[in-house]
């Protein structure tokens, strides 16, 4: 397979990066790098090829206009020169993206054959690789790696003043967006945040298009790495009490990163200035006025706040390090008891959290982005809200105070980051792209349906999934579907990091959203006349308004809050749900309340359930109710349960699911998890031959 790979922004060359020389020359960029050269490791891979604009420059003494750089054994960088030679910022790519094609098209014309995939990175590849499609109808993937209606909303909630060459900047940035998802054969979001929320607010939004590959990185130097005397000659000269705890960050200084919140929330803070100090590195640079407009200001905001909270001796802001010194600041953080910072108003994924988590730093992260799935995964951190620089100070004031929890964090992060590695993100990214390649077609037609919950009923065993798989790759006419508390794309990430085949239809969050498996044996559509359905009796703000009075529950994080579903976290009570719904039917409102693992308690609209998603589908797909069976292991799987008679309940059930009301009828496997699973099947499978042979 040869993949091409777009990516226009920045200095991109094959080593010895100059991160934040520019305000585009930042992670995206180690993250392309690093992908490719993971890649490369596959032996189906044949040829990777980095295609980027060559330019002129008087700010390096690097050759950006070198038409070709061997980057690895299969990986070549090409620069392709435009009618502009001078570098230009991303705001001002537009310009080129004509001339950009015209040239790319003569080098496609070159090559042999035409590449097997074409991968664009951020929104100007984008516009270049839907161009590129509607010519030659070459498939692409889409990354954006940040979103410029992000950008636009976090500026604007920010109260920055947007001028009009700024707005018209991103505006335009956006409508590439826009044709890129509606065009893009398959987007790679690194988080739920941005699969869920950011790709939502756009036009073209499909969520079934898009899969969740959390990026990797090489943490081999950050695991043990050690504070060095290079590091301390860095920092040292600007503190007076180097010892004392260190709030760290390491961003480029663009507004996005919202590193004066981090100054405000230490300036304002004595309690926090007493305790600890606060080192920002931000970039490299020279003289600051020489630098891009974006850049400058924020770094003039910082030494004004600096200067006005008067935070000389407590602050290190140093103008200059080398890619090496970096996990050695990370190393003398810790070193110190100290917590790595990310405030940003908004964080796609997030590599340095990676990195000081294999550290060993606790995190206080932004709660808009990438940070969610990072610190749900390794339990090291704490997750705040970026515009608010108070509740940032008390968090770290509040771990300061803690060591057995700072403890805690930090070896939670050291073992747990571990699983942020290249060749698993690289495996499912070219398991990905063949499949786009070479589209699994669906054998027999559907006579029979196998719904199965997800957490604890398929999961649980890597020996019961291995089973799984065998056995269901020998089924005829059986499709095999989930039904999930999770959203969609949650359910997918734990089905391919499991190791689950894809199934031919999810239903997610507890019932309230259906997908389809397209064709093409990746992508999903949505089932909008679902939808439509659920809307009818769905208030859902009266709704949520009615429960926030109610004490015992607590919301649980926005991403787990959708459209036909609420989320809470309840004190364990049974009695609950029904007293819900009292509250509810005094105020003429009806919703489905689901409780389950005692803790969990999702609210719905009326019509709403995994049950009745799946007698849906059932009725659709014309599946006769012996040939359904359902499988599930707690309280949230309990109405499909009941209303099936082929139910299956896995030997390790939860929720004293047996006792419940109605689930005489249900099966108790003796084997757990997926094995359970193929048990029951099996079961029903033989009883309902028993009843043939009896007939007959």
């Amino acid at each position: 397979m040869h993949i091409v790979h777009l990516a226009l922004q920045g200095c991109l060359r094959s080593h010895d990066i100059e991160y934040g020389i520019t305000a585009d020359t930042g992670g995206h960029i180690r993250y392309l790098l690093e992908l490719v050269e993971a890649s490369a490791e596959d032996p189906a891979i044949t040829r990777i090829t980095l295609v980027t604009r060559a330019f002129e420059n008087d700010f390096s003494a690097i050759d950006y206009a070198c038409r070709e750089e061997y980057v690895g054994p299969k990986i070549t960088l090409i620069r392709l020169p435009t009618d502009q030679p001078g570098y230009l910022p991303k705001e001002a790519l537009w310009t080129e993206l004509s001339s950009f094609v015209t040239a790319f098209d003569a080098w496609l014309a070159a090559l042999p054959a035409p590449p097997d995939m074409l991968h664009a990175h951020y929104a100007d590849a984008g516009e270049v690789a839907a161009r590129l499609h509607a010519r030659h109808r070459l498939p692409f993937v889409f990354t954006a790696h940040s979103l410029g209606r992000s950008k636009l909303f976090c500026l604007e909630q920010n109260g920055s003043r947007i001028g009009a060459a700024t707005r018209a900047a991103l505006e335009r940035r956006i409508a590439f967006e826009e044709r890129a998802i509606e065009h893009a054969a398959l987007i790679i979001a690194s988080s739920r945040d941005e699969a869920e929320r950011q790709y939502a607010d756009y036009h073209h939004y499909d969520p079934g298009k898009i899969r969740i590959i959390a990026p990797g990185s090489h943490l081999t130097d950050f695991l043990d790495a050690e504070p060095t005397p290079a590091v301390e000659a860095l920092l040292h000269p600007f503190l007076r009490q180097p010892e004392k705890p260190a709030l760290l960050a390491i961003a480029r200084p663009v507004t996005r990163k919202n590193l004066a919140t981090l100054v405000r929330a230490f300036g304002e803070c004595a309690a926090l200035r007493a305790r600890a100090n606060l080192v920002i590195v931000a970039g490299v640079r020279d003289h600051i006025d020489t630098l891009e407009p974006e850049l400058a200001d924020n770094l003039h905001e910082l030494l004004t706040l600096i200067d006005d909270y008067d935070l000389y001796g407590h602050i290190a802001y140093p103008k200059h390090h080398a890619p090496e010194d970096v996990p050695a600041l990370y190393a003398w953080a810790r070193a110190r008891g100290g917590i790595f910072v990310n405030p940003a108003f908004n964080e796609p994924f997030g590599l340095t959290l990676l990195e000081a988590s294999a550290a060993g730093l606790p995190l206080i992260a932004t709660d808009s982005g990438g940070p969610n799935d990072i610190v749900e995964q390794c339990g090291n951190g704490v997750l705040i809200n970026p515009r608010h620089h108070q509740a940032l100070a008390q968090e770290a004031m509040a771990l300061f105070n803690d060591h057995d929890r700072w403890q805690q964090m930090a070896v939670r992060g050291r073992d747990a980051v571990r699983a942020f590695d290249w060749q698993r993100h690289a495996q499912r990214y070219h398991d990905l792209l063949t499949r786009l390649r070479r589209p699994v077609v669906d054998p027999k037609p559907i006579t029979s349906l196998l719904i199965c919950d997800i957490d604890n009923t398929l999961t649980g065993s890597a020996e019961g999934i291995s089973a799984f798989n065998a056995w269901y790759a020998a089924q005829g006419g059986l499709a095999f579907g989930v039904a999930t508390g999770r959203s969609f794309h949650s359910a997918l990430s734990i089905l391919e990091q499991a190791g689950i085949a894809y199934p031919r239809v999810i239903i997610a969050s507890v019932g309230a959203e259906v997908y389809y498996r397209q064709a093409d044996g990746v992508t999903y559509r949505q089932d909008t006349a679902w939808s439509a359905h659920l809307d009818s009796r769905w208030q859902r703000e009266a709704i949520q308004r009615a429960l926030s009075e109610i004490t015992e529950l607590t919301p649980q994080g926005s991403l787990e809050q959708r459209h036909h579903k609420l989320s809470y976290f309840s004190d364990g009570d049974s009695a609950l749900p029904d007293r819900l719904k009292a509250v509810l039917t005094a105020r003429g409102l009806k919703a489905n309340v689901i409780h389950s693992h005692g803790r969990y308690l999702d609210v719905l609209p009326l019509d709403a359930s995994k049950g009745l998603a799946v007698d849906y589908l059932r009725a659709q797909w014309g599946i006769a109710s012996e040939a359904l069976y359902v499988a599930g292991d707690s309280g949230n799987d309990l109405d499909m349960l009941r209303a099936a008679p082929c139910s299956i309940v896995v030997a390790n059930y939860s929720d004293d699911l047996l006792d419940a009301p109605g689930m005489a009828h249900a099966y108790c496997t003796q084997a757990a998890h997926a094995q359970g699973v193929i048990e029951g099947v099996e079961h029903f499978r033989q009883q309902h031959a028993r009843r043939l042979g009896d007939i007959a």
